[in-house]
């Protein structure tokens, strides 16, 4: 034998012998005397018990499901363990356990005193390495060596080779059997142990190798995992030895048989089973969704982010994180999956995952700001594209919602909603009428664009047969550019830009916060919605319309509950009065009339630019906008009802300039249509309540126009071109 194996052998004789001293003098102590002495020493020491034993924190992770409370959308952890009661672990699981690790659990104090000394004469007679640890000394040395709260050297200390820690174990061990009984000491024992394969504690380990419950586990699946704590990477059956893993099951068989737990014949018939395993990996965040479902990844992402914005869950993004990851939570989101795989199957069915552009859509319900569904004709997922494309099919750039390099999408004339609620606001009805020229001069500077008119903005009418006399109604419905150019004038386009703020448009470029903070008065192009939004923020301020003026932040959540079944206060909507509920009445009734159906005061004419939506809900009461950006570069739809709004915008993500085209829109407005269809089947028709007459007809006005002036038609001459024309 070598110097350094003499050493160790040594080394064990001391530790041996002072370990059997404390053996010895125990043994020889009278039994009350040593009672008396244990019940003092422990009720001490339970005091001055580490925080983390008497109450212990372990980390979990975090199960997030759709709004049916079933259907697993993914989950968040740093270890993979869900803590369980006792009373859900098969009995077997726990007879198995039991045998294979402490047999005399449950009539030690503890510390096993006959334990210790069988291991001190193995070790030292046979040169073994043989352990004398207690389930509850185990417990003791999970709980220390992962608590997160302590030092990386604290925790190095929980499970070094010494008398100091070993005597630390069985008064830490002794403290807790006083204060807690036999289950309770268990079910901490089953929920922290290391099973392998990533997985910590029972529940978790039932799933990775059976994918089933601990409640479920047979006697050859539990004594197949009761073999695994002794050395769970080496033993596990999916990443280490199946061989030595089947060995062990059968250890622990043989060990249910001498305590008595089952028959000679019961362990023989699990024996003879063969190792059936079903590696289920439990996924772990938003890139690791179930297969077929790489699209839920972006109501994840847009999940996790929100969530680090709740003060909820701690007082920093970064303990919001920690909480996410290790807290334990149950989370039931707003997504429908139904309405989900509809916004998906649209998006692609108008350009496929590998095509430059995208559709993605959003769907909120007015009145609670619960997201519905958040898809796209993407995959959420770090995999690599092939050359020459970046972000396609694979991408976790936030397409939907917006954020990090994603400011948005140019909706065009989706933001006509925002002047025309300005305009109610200020008073004017509805039948406020205008003589729309097909080109408008206005008092603003044009500042390097195409539709410059002696260097004043004058945009056009998408047609010429557009010009003429105007209200609300038909200017909304046909989308009349100039009529609302000219209503923006009259009511300021800051004040506009303060309504698509109030409704919860979001300015995520540099320009559109510049322009918004220090040139709204002049930014009269607002109304042709030239600035950067995303469906989930369009379709949030038409369903602020819907619900009659009610503004509900987006909420991607319908409760979260603690590992404790305490309900976090984040699930209930956070709303408020945005619009006076007649003006947002008002504006349900001329956006009716871009999707072909009437207002309640049968004022919309024709020549809706989105029929077809109207004719795809049948009956049911529908309302929206269509949008085009300049050169048809963007394409975008809003459709809603009382009960769901739904915006899709088409553009290419990475080429602001690319065209997606004129026929682009009747995609995106069947696509939108359809979605509203899925999210309204089995609930009831919900009219729409009309607006006060007051609102809608008042006194009409027809401002004459005046040569010259701002807003006033001029003789454009050779200002008249070929200029860009948003509808």
């Amino acid at each position: 034998m070598g110097e350094r194996g003499v050493g160790r052998r040594l080394g064990a004789v001391v530790v041996c012998g002072l370990l059997a001293g404390l053996v010895v003098a125990a043994v020889a102590l009278p039994g009350n005397l040593v009672l008396g002495m244990t019940v003092k020493a422990a009720g001490d020491a339970w005091h001055r018990l580490p925080a983390e034993l008497r109450t212990p924190a372990t980390a979990q992770r975090t199960t997030v499901y759709a709004n049916d409370g079933r259907t697993l959308l993914t989950s968040f952890y740093d270890l993979n363990r869900r803590e369980v009661p006792l009373t859900e672990v098969a009995p077997a699981m726990r007879q198995a356990i039991v045998a294979a690790e402490d047999r005399r659990f449950y009539s030690h104090g503890g510390v096993d005193l006959r334990g210790v000394a069988r291991a001190l004469v193995s070790n030292v007679t046979d040169g073994t390495s043989q352990g004398a640890s207690t389930l509850t000394m185990q417990y003791v040395r999970n709980v220390l060596k992962t608590d997160p709260e302590r030092t990386a050297e604290q925790r190095a200390s929980a499970t070094e080779i010494s008398v100091g820690r070993k005597l630390q174990e069985v008064r830490y061990a002794a403290a807790l059997e006083q204060t807690l009984d036999k289950d309770e000491i268990l079910a901490r024992y089953l929920n922290i142990a290391y099973f392998g394969s990533g997985a910590y504690g029972i529940a978790a380990a039932s799933e990775r190798y059976f994918g089933i419950t601990p409640t479920e586990l047979t006697l050859g699946q539990a004594s197949l995992l009761a073999g695994l704590v002794q050395s769970p990477d080496e033993y596990s059956p999916i990443d280490g030895d199946a061989d030595a893993a089947l060995a062990r099951r059968s250890y622990v068989l043989d060990a249910m048989v001498e305590t008595g737990a089952i028959t000679a014949g019961q362990a023989d018939q699990a024996r003879a089973e063969r190792l059936a395993l079903n590696p289920t990996p439990q996924p772990n965040g938003c890139t690791a969704v179930a297969d077929g479902h790489a699209d839920w990844g972006f109501f994840c992402d847009y999940l996790r982010s929100w969530w680090l914005t709740q003060p909820a869950f701690g007082d920093t993004p970064e303990e919001r994180e920690q909480a996410l990851r290790r807290g334990g939570y149950t989370v039931v989101t707003s997504l429908d999956p139904q309405v989900q795989a509809s916004a998906l199957r649209q998006s692609l069915a108008v350009f496929d995952r590998n095509s430059p552009r995208a559709l993605p859509i959003a769907a909120v319900e007015p009145g609670t700001g619960r997201v519905l569904a958040m898809a796209v004709n993407r995959d959420y997922s770090l995999a690599a594209n092939p050359p020459g494309q970046d972000n396609r099919p694979n991408t976790v750039n936030q397409l939907v919602a917006g954020g990090g390099a994603i400011d948005g999408y140019q909706a065009g004339s989706t933001f006509k909603l925002f002047t025309m609620l300005a305009a109610l606001e200020a008073g004017l009805p509805l039948a406020t009428s205008y003589d729309a020229p097909p080109r408008l001069v206005t008092r603003y500077p044009a500042e390097g664009s195409t539709a410059s008119c002696g260097g004043r903005w004058c945009p056009a009418n998408s047609s010429a047969d557009m010009s003429g006399p105007r209200t609300m109604w038909d200017g909304f419905g046909r989308s009349v550019n100039t009529y609302f150019v000219w209503l923006s004038e009259r009511v300021g386009p800051a004040k506009v830009v303060e309504m698509a703020e109030r409704l919860g448009i979001t300015f995520r470029s540099d320009v559109d916060q510049r322009l918004a903070a220090t040139d709204a008065a002049d930014w009269g192009a607002f109304t042709l919605g030239v600035a950067a939004t995303t469906p989930l923020d369009l379709a949030n301020a038409y369903a602020t319309v819907a619900a009659e003026g009610t503004y509900c932040r987006p909420l991607p959540v319908v409760s979260v509950t603690g590992p404790d079944g305490a309900k976090a206060p984040v699930g209930e909507p956070s709303c408020r009065r945005a619009l006076d509920a007649d003006v947002a009445r008002a504006a349900t009734d001329a956006a009716r009339c871009p999707v072909g159906q009437q207002s309640a005061y049968a004022r919309c004419g024709g020549g809706g630019t989105a029929t077809a939506a109207g004719q795809l809900l049948g009956g049911r009461p529908l309302a929206g906008k269509t949008g085009t950006s300049d050169d048809d570069a963007a394409k975008s739809f809003v459709a809603y009802t009382p009960q769901v709004a739904v915006a899709g915008i088409a553009a290419n993500p990475d080429d602001p300039a690319d065209r997606v085209g004129v026929a682009a829109q009747s995609g995106v407005v069947t696509a939108v249509a359809r979605v509203v269809v899925t999210a309204t089947a089995g609930q009831p028709v919900v009219a729409f309540t009309p607006p006060s007459r007051e609102l809608a007809v008042g006194n009409t006005v027809q401002p004459r126009p005046t040569p010259g002036r701002p807003g006033g038609n001029l003789d454009l001459g050779d200002w008249l071109g070929r200029l860009s024309v948003p509808r």
